[in-house]
């Protein structure tokens, strides 16, 4: 049994206290009004002719002054101040209200008047608790340095920093506001499986489980791609689905194993086409969230109104990343002796895919400050890409990169089945030499292939690292409501 505090034994001491008096957690409030509908309401001279409201919300502050009080509640809407009177709610109603605690949840009926400091306020006819708070609010929550605080006890943090309800507000207005562009485009909103006998869609190490009734091993999806492509197969030519991944990998400010990815794919259209729609869609989201296409992150003034430059990796690598041109990064052996000369392990510098996509991540992904759409990735790291067809080295592939963080990855879909399974064996040989991350061969979405699939464009977003972005918050844990944490051990009794 956790141990108590002095203070919570206290508040446990009240609660039977309230019991004794009937209090039973009520389940009857009538909400007539929020905050901010009594602070928006017009004021009468004649109270017996203003409106009531009956609002309810968290006890935030109190202020007994003899037989009258001040008390601030906290709603959904704000914040909003009580004013009590002694005469107006009865001796023994006020007696017990002078006995309320921080953090207990009130219903309070009155009408809208002005104190003499000019505050808008709630002059009270009734009031009652409805919750009673058992474990104080933290005196200094604002000074926390301890973080990680904030995270475990999320419900806390809501409660007591304004600033933390808001930014989770902005992520929702935000998923809406994707919602509303891909729909008003002819968008179908579909839910595909969470469970998976197959791990594909993309290159990451899954969550195991276990299905008893089947009796088979499953994982967690960590991409959304196939079956959505599949749908393509099937006729839905334009389909998107907002979920949840999960990839069994390590936690940092731009990383949760568990996040919220937006994959979109629309049939007759091209990763050229798409770059244009993301644009369109980001410029609007941020409008909508900003009030216009610009926005801080970082210390970065960040402007999405202009056309955003595009540049292949193998370009960006020069031009970006100031790579001497005197390496020719078409020859394989020069590719090699960049990463020699420039200190860059690579796993595979052999692969001359891998090797660019090593130069790149340490030359240039860091300096990509502005909007930045890096296109024609190597074929060897795209194994759902479509080859480029002037270059089979290549893929008609980008990733979105804004404030050094990638937001975005899209192609031209591979639909040539023999090409698909031939590169599905040759990441199943990488398993096999013990590449976790690698993607097994998955039989029906190949024979979906076999069907035949439209040419296709296909996208996806990190939504969780695009709120991150729009809210300029550091770390991806401050825009996830509940972030992976590791355990800790309650304090118990001995």
């Amino acid at each position: 049994m956790t141990k108590r505090t002095q203070q919570e034994l206290v508040r446990f001491e009240k609660l039977e206290e309230l019991r004794s008096r009937g209090f039973n957690y009520p389940n009857d409030t009538k909400i007539t009004g929020s905050s901010k509908d009594v602070l928006k309401a017009e004021l009468v001279d004649d109270a017996s002719q203003a409106p009531r409201f009956t609002v309810a919300g968290r006890l935030m502050l109190i202020r007994v002054m003899g037989k009258a009080a001040f008390c601030h509640i906290l709603d959904g809407e704000g914040k909003l101040q009580l004013y009590v009177k002694k005469d107006e709610i009865g001796p023994e109603v006020y007696e017990h209200f002078k006995g309320f605690d921080l953090g207990d949840l009130v219903e309070a009926r009155g009408y809208p008047f002005v104190t003499k400091t000019g505050e808008k306020s709630l002059h009270v006819e009734s009031i009652r608790i409805i919750a009673k708070s058992l474990i104080p609010l933290p005196e200094k929550w604002h000074g926390l340095t301890d973080v990680e605080t904030r995270y475990r006890h999320r419900y806390v943090d809501l409660i007591a920093n304004p600033e933390v309800r808001d930014l989770f507000k902005k992520r929702a207005k935000i998923i809406n506001g994707i919602r509303y562009f891909l729909d008003s485009r002819g968008f179908m909103e579909v839910e595909t499986p969470v469970l998976q006998s197959i791990a594909g869609g993309t290159t990451a190490r899954p969550f195991k489980t276990h299905h008893n009734s089947l009796g088979i091993d499953m994982y967690l999806r960590i991409a959304l791609e196939l079956p959505l492509k599949k749908l393509i197969v099937g006729g839905i030519e334009k389909v998107y689905e907002l979920g949840r991944n999960f990839r069994n990998e390590g936690i940092s400010k731009k990383h949760n194993p568990e996040f919220t990815m937006l994959e979109f794919y629309e049939a007759y259209a091209t990763f050229e086409e798409h770059m244009m729609l993301l644009e369109e869609l980001l410029r609007e989201i941020c409008t909508s969230i900003h009030g216009a296409p610009h926005f801080t992150f970082s210390g970065h003034s960040i402007d999405l109104s202009q056309p955003w430059r595009r540049i292949s990796m193998v370009d960006s690598i020069y031009e970006i990343g100031e790579l001497s041109r005197s390496y020719d990064l078409q020859n394989d052996e020069d590719v090699k002796k960049a990463l020699k000369d420039n200190k860059i392990d690579c796993k595979d510098s052999n692969d001359w895919g891998r090797g660019i996509e090593a130069l790149w991540e340490n030359l240039v992904e860091h300096r990509l400050i502005q909007p930045t759409f890096i296109t024609h990735h190597p074929f060897s790291i795209s194994p759902l890409a479509r080859k480029n067809s002037d270059n089979h080295r290549i893929t008609d592939r980008y990733e979105l990169f804004i404030a050094g963080m990638e937001i975005a990855n899209g192609y031209s879909e591979l639909n040539d089945p023999v090409d698909q399974r031939e590169r599905f064996t040759a990441q199943s040989l990488r398993k096999a030499q013990g590449d976790e991350e690698a993607m097994e061969v998955d039989e029906d979405f190949l024979k979906a292939l076999e069907y035949g699939m439209a040419p296709t464009a296909g996208d996806g977003i990190g939504v969780d690292r695009l709120v991150m972005l729009l809210t300029d918050s550091p770390t991806i844990r401050d825009v996830v409501l509940f972030p992976q944490l590791k355990p800790i051990e309650e304090e118990q009794e001995g």
